[in-house]
């Protein structure tokens, strides 16, 4: 087991911590992929020779210290390739980190559903439970042929690869996160569109102060939407801009979310992702003849300075928009 996937147990207003983590774990390898926003990849094949110590005694260690230096707990997931150890993540629990030997990786994947495989999604896996193929044991058994004539030749093949426990993946080192997130859970499962977009206003609003606060501004937004039966959707925009303005944020959320086009959804939580976060000096600026849009970026400047006196209350959630 070489590689380390970990979960650091913060919640939203302590994701600017995650680049500090990282550090954490780059104490031990150089070899650490972050993954926003609460997740890194780390490659341990270096630090087992140099530590004389195997991937369980180093999560240990790292869990440790990000108690001690952090007051954070994290989950660990440990495997033979980055594939295996998001997997043994989601068997992982605090101070308890779930590895998969080399030798066991067939019995550890043979149980488990086809839809757990990264990569397969809903149409794949419902494909392959009409032939009974619904645990990678019994698609790893299966003729390389027979599931390219189901899924596609390329597809069959990493298919057929994946369930065999053949993880090819690779830890890609990129440095700090590049994302900033919010979430509006509702106290109830909530069916109103008035408050969901109410929701997505306040949002906006906390990511666009949370970006200025930074000197940052992001390229894309990324609306999450759960419900009520756990499932959730997930819809990504481009901006036409690189901007950390809460009304542009708030107009592509907007827009995101029409384009769901729910009816009657019985919505648990809404979440904003701010991703492809850049320097605020960096970026460029469409200029506008339009006064409107001169006077929302000074009532924000004067949002922000409120802010800064007297706490993220002293500008009530959509005042903005008033």
């Amino acid at each position: 087991m070489t590689i380390l996937c970990v979960r650091f147990q913060l919640p939203p207003t302590r994701e600017a911590a995650l680049p500090e983590l990282l550090g954490l774990l780059e104490e031990f390898t150089p070899v650490v992929e972050a993954l926003p926003p609460d997740r890194a990849l780390a490659d341990l094949r270096g630090a087992e020779r140099y530590f004389k110590r195997d991937a369980l005694e180093l999560a240990s260690v790292i869990r440790v210290r990000a108690l001690a230096l952090h007051g954070v707990d994290c989950v660990i997931g440990a495997g033979p390739g980055p594939m295996l150890a998001r997997m043994a993540l989601k068997d992982a629990r605090p101070g308890v980190t779930c590895s998969v030997p080399e030798n066991a990786v067939a019995d550890f994947l043979a149980d488990r559903p086809v839809a757990v495989l990264p990569g397969v999604g809903t149409a794949t896996a419902r494909v392959l439970c009409e032939y009974g193929l619904d645990t990678l044991g019994r698609v790893a058994a299966a003729p390389l042929s027979t599931l390219q004539r189901l899924v596609g030749a390329k597809a069959g093949r990493e298919l057929h690869e994946k369930a065999n426990g053949v993880d090819r993946g690779r830890v890609v080192p990129n440095g700090v996160s590049r994302s900033l997130a919010t979430e509006r859970p509702f106290t109830r499962d909530e069916l109103d569109p008035g408050r969901h977009r109410r929701a997505l206003l306040s949002a906006a609003e906390e990511l666009g102060s949370r970006l200025r606060a930074l000197d940052k501004v992001c390229r894309t937004l990324t609306l999450t939407v759960r419900y009520a039966d756990r499932t959730a959707t997930t819809r990504s925009r481009t901006l036409g801009e690189p901007t950390a303005h809460s009304a542009a944020l708030t107009r592509a959320a907007y827009g995101m979310y029409e384009a769901l086009g729910l009816q009657r959804a019985r919505v648990r939580s809404i979440a904003l992702r701010a991703e492809g976060l850049d320097s605020a000096e960096q970026a460029f600026h469409q200029l506008a003849f339009d006064p409107t849009d001169d006077k929302l970026r000074r009532i924000e400047e004067a949002a922000d300075r409120a802010r800064a006196r007297f706490g993220p209350l002293a500008v009530l959630p959509g005042a903005l928009a008033a």
